[in-house]
């Protein structure tokens, strides 16, 4: 009798030891904090980025990369002016993570509580250059040729972050005696179209619908058999900052947050950085 009490408490003992006993409730993986569970996308998870459209190209292969680190993750994405997609943000529009071309759109959508000021953090910056097609029928061989009479300039509005950099190289441009005060006057009346994203300036210009126009240097990185690109010196050009973050109604706020990650980690950055960009870290 004493022997079966003695085994009975036995089983008591390592019963009380041992991990919970019913096979229904997940253990964590050894090594992995409980009250911090890794993130596990899952069949059918999405997240949705808004990002400018000068980031389309480095953007579609960082989200690839994310998706093979994620499986069962869909990654999609919105490129468009960085002043529509503010728009469509502060309006209520489901998004996970917003990247845009200028610290004024963010601001935007901090002011409309869509966004928390201590998420954001700048991940790239880009310099302007001008285009002409291949062919340059216009013969544009200097800035200062952009004033000449009759050359058709293509722009984006000013409402665009490209657009608003290209007036103030302008601007910059009209207080050098290289140039003098009357230059950027000059361009502008050459203008014969305002577009609402780089992408459009620089297709206008691949297909010979201007002779000239003003885009980032990134936007020419791989079609150098399809247009021709003159530098901007530096104390006339613009480098743009472009800042990235989290929504706060973002649905899956722990994989935002990782994309945002993986755009600052050093893989993110030497993406950017082979699509022309100036890599922050």
């Amino acid at each position: 009798m004493k022997r079966i009490l003695i085994l009975f408490l036995l089983i008591i003992l390592i019963a009380g030891c041992s991990p919970s006993g019913d096979p229904n409730i997940p253990q964590a993986p050894e090594g992995v904090n409980p009250q911090k569970p890794a993130v596990h996308a899952g069949e059918g998870t999405e997240i949705t980025v808004l990002a400018a459209a000068s980031l389309t190209e480095p953007f579609s292969e960082i989200g690839v990369m994310f998706e093979a680190a994620h499986p069962g993750l869909q990654v999609n994405f919105s490129f468009s002016g960085s002043q529509q997609l503010a728009r469509q943000i502060s309006e209520g529009a489901p998004v996970d993570v917003f990247a845009c071309a200028s610290q004024k759109y963010l601001d935007a959508v901090i002011s409309s509580g869509q966004v928390n000021s201590a998420d954001q953090v700048i991940f790239a910056r880009n310099r302007l250059v001008v285009i002409t097609p291949l062919e340059n029928p216009a013969a544009i061989r200097s800035l200062q040729d952009l004033a000449r009479p009759g050359v058709k300039i293509d722009l984006a509005t000013a409402e665009v972050p490209v657009g608003k950099y290209s007036l103030e190289f302008l601007d910059h441009a009209s207080i050098n005696s290289d140039f003098g005060a009357g230059y950027p006057v000059a361009v502008l009346v050459n203008v014969v179209s305002y577009e609402d994203n780089v992408k459009a300036v620089l297709t206008k210009v691949m297909l010979g619908e201007a002779d000239a126009g003003i885009v980032y240097n990134s936007d020419v990185n791989g079609k150098e058999d399809t247009v021709h690109s003159i530098n901007i010196p530096d104390d006339l050009n613009v480098i743009a900052s472009y800042p990235i973050a989290r929504t706060r109604m973002s649905s899956q706020p722990e994989l935002a947050q990782l994309f945002v990650e993986l755009v600052l980690s050093p893989e993110g950055q030497a993406v950017l950085s082979r699509y022309g960009f100036i890599p922050v870290k």
